[in-house]
């Protein structure tokens, strides 16, 4: 049955539900528009022109971090260094932005998997995020091999892996649904053995109950996706302000139009018009 869609607001991150398929929600202001049923239908995404920040609701020319302005991504924790390198976390040496938010976001259970979106790698999720960062990510596969104290310790084990494994999906591959067969459960005890020298060192300074190898098993799931890409094109909606087409899957925080792809993630604090009416 086709649904007919006209609504406005920013753009945020997509929800996600664990099913089979993922489902997945387009949260545009606040309107919830359910994506799966509107597979085979034509969409339209309108940039406005306006981006308002999405902490302090400031208009900005430009979106830094994903939807935060410039002072805010100089002031916030959320934004800053070690988010992305979180061995460079320095809560412990008091100099966090916002020791608050870093107690409820760092000091806190970590996860240190193995994934498969487009070939292994290893990545780091918060304990509570499981398994939304896996979906995120467009994996197929993941397991959890530690389970760790803190945001920083499970950085420094993620450099550890990072000798031995990559950390970086290739976006393109995962979109074309050609991620390889891997056997994640091997791979674990392959690389715990590999990293294990490290893992006597980290528990001898941060405690023996601070690192803990994890026995759980593999988890899948699948994608909306009814037609894969051959080649992978890009919508960007800061040079060209409309991305229309006929939605074909839905993939980590990926839209597939049979026009390109558009990162929803990317455009976060945008102000948009999506409507979607039938092919």
């Amino acid at each position: 049955m086709s649904t007919t869609i006209d609504v406005t607001g920013r753009l945020s991150k997509m929800p996600v539900t664990q099913s089979s398929p993922v489902d997945y929600t387009l949260r545009v202001g606040d309107h919830q528009v359910a994506l799966n049923p509107l597979l085979g239908q034509q969409i339209d995404i309108e940039y406005t022109g306006e981006i308002r920040c999405v902490h302090c609701d400031r208009k900005t020319s430009k979106s830094f971090n994903q939807g935060f302005c410039f002072p805010c991504f100089k002031r916030l924790a959320a934004c800053d260094s070690c988010i992305m390198s979180p061995e460079k976390c320095h809560y412990h040496l008091g100099t966090c932005r916002e020791p608050e938010w870093g107690e409820t976001h760092c000091m806190t259970g970590h996860v240190v998997y193995l994934a498969n979106s487009s070939g292994l790698k290893v990545g780091i999720t918060r304990a509570s995020q499981v398994p939304t960062r896996w979906i995120d990510q467009g994996a197929v596969a993941a397991i959890p091999m530690l389970r760790v104290a803190t945001r920083y310790l499970a950085g420094l084990v993620e450099v550890a892996c990072k000798q031995h494994v990559a950390d970086r999906t290739n976006w393109r591959t995962m979109l074309k649904g050609e991620a390889p067969e891997v056997d994640l459960m091997a791979e674990r005890e392959a690389l715990l053995a590999k990293i294990e020298p490290e893992l006597e060192r980290l528990a001898a300074e941060h405690g023996a109950g601070s690192l803990e190898a994890s026995a759980e098993p593999v988890w899948t799931t699948d994608y909306p996706v009814v037609v894969w890409p051959k080649t992978v094109k890009t919508h960007n909606l800061d040079k060209v302000p409309l991305a229309s087409g006929v939605l074909q899957g839905i993939k980590g925080q990926y839209l597939i139009l049979d026009t390109g792809v558009i990162n929803i993630r990317k455009y976060t604090a945008y102000q948009v018009r999506v409507r979607a009416c039938p092919a």
